[in-house]
């Protein structure tokens, strides 16, 4: 089966792609290949669909379902726009024509959810002035912080999703000047930067000899390690242009990174809060809400979810769940900041066995 790239406008017509800016399309197009398939073969006996979100973008694909019910997708409808199985489980596919699919890794697509519906969040301005976060920063076009690699491989993969938007919120900007030194090699650990502007240079000492090991542009991030190591800073970092720096305190990023302050709860332990009495809060958007929502869940989207404050029951207690559980960690963390009584579903949708 051949594959070949994926274009923006191809993934800006699948939900829940559809709610992404195009830099995080751009992005996503990049890491991403459509796949043709010859008629009459099923394209997940080589290429298994587990762990995977699988658009149908043209042709027929036939999916049989138990019991020998059968449904053909045709890439460009409205069904197509849905990934494959997630609403109804099938036991095999057939493609009726040609056909070309799109596969996207489930656990990368919901780090790539999780983090947008924060950033609308920041960008929606709902905070308090003395709350919000550094005036002007689109966060959702950050490349550094909301890249695909450092989302997935840096230093934010280990960061507690609940503890995202308290992180946004504690950014500080400082403006910087060509030939100011930022970071200088041996000293204290202090911050954590990402560059919003203009462009840094980092070099080393070697054998008495100062060398550059890298240049440092808008959108990525530096001074990691001395935080989450405990050591001295292992470089000299220089501004070589004016710009704008955001930056976290090491207590604050090492807090938030560190102590998740989160209560978690299993299938079982739910049903049975839910039998006394708890209620369901689903924050997927509502394209993945409508068609495998647990009974009796309220829909209200992550980036939705300051709107609730003051709508829900003080009184009540809820749970809060997600595919995978990234999503609810960041809503729990919110209501919990307001004083709900709030638990998430551990390892959300993916975790464990649906109530019946």
């Amino acid at each position: 089966m051949a594959v070949t790239k994926v274009s923006m406008e191809a993934l800006r017509i699948l939900d829940p792609l559809s709610s992404f800016l195009d830099a995080r399309l751009k992005e996503l197009a990049d890491v991403c290949c459509i796949e043709q398939v010859h008629r009459t073969v099923d394209p997940f006996d080589l290429r298994p669909i587990a762990g995977q979100s699988v658009y149908v973008v043209r042709g027929e694909l036939a999916l049989v379902y138990g019991q020998g019910s059968s449904e053909v997708i045709v890439g460009g409808s409205a069904e197509a726009r849905h990934p494959l199985g997630k609403r109804r489980l099938f036991s095999s596919a057939k493609a009726v024509t040609d056909v070309q699919l799109i596969r996207i890794d489930d656990d990368l697509l919901d780090i790539m959810l999780t983090w947008d519906q924060v950033a609308k969040h920041e960008q929606a301005g709902t905070r308090q002035p003395a709350e919000r976060t550094p005036s002007g920063t689109d966060w959702g076009v950050m490349s550094g912080l909301f890249g695909i690699n450092n989302l997935r491989f840096g230093a934010f993969s280990q960061l507690p999703p609940a503890h995202i938007d308290e992180l946004l919120r504690r950014f500080e900007r400082v403006e910087a000047k060509a030939g100011e030194v930022i970071i200088r090699e041996g000293a204290e650990g202090d911050y954590y930067y990402l560059v919003e502007s203009g462009r840094c240079q980092v070099e080393r000492l070697i054998g008495g000899v100062s060398i550059t090991l890298a240049d440092i542009k808008s959108g990525d991030t530096f001074g990691e390690e001395a935080l989450v190591a405990e050591t001295k800073r292992n470089a000299t970092v220089t501004m070589k242009t004016d710009g704008s720096l955001l930056r976290v305190a090491k207590q604050d990023f090492n807090a938030l990174l560190r102590e998740p302050l989160l209560h978690g709860i299993n299938m079982e332990q739910a049903r049975q809060k839910v039998s006394e009495g708890a209620q369901w809060i689903d924050v997927r958007y509502p394209s993945e809400y409508q068609y495998d929502r647990l009974p009796g869940a309220r829909n209200i989207p992550l980036s939705e979810i300051r709107n609730a404050f003051g709508a829900l029951d003080m009184s009540e207690e809820y749970i809060v769940y997600c595919q995978s559980g990234r999503r609810s960690s960041a809503a729990a963390f919110l209501l919990a900041q307001r004083g709900y009584h709030v638990f998430v579903l551990e390892g959300g949708l993916w975790g464990g066995d649906r109530l019946p």
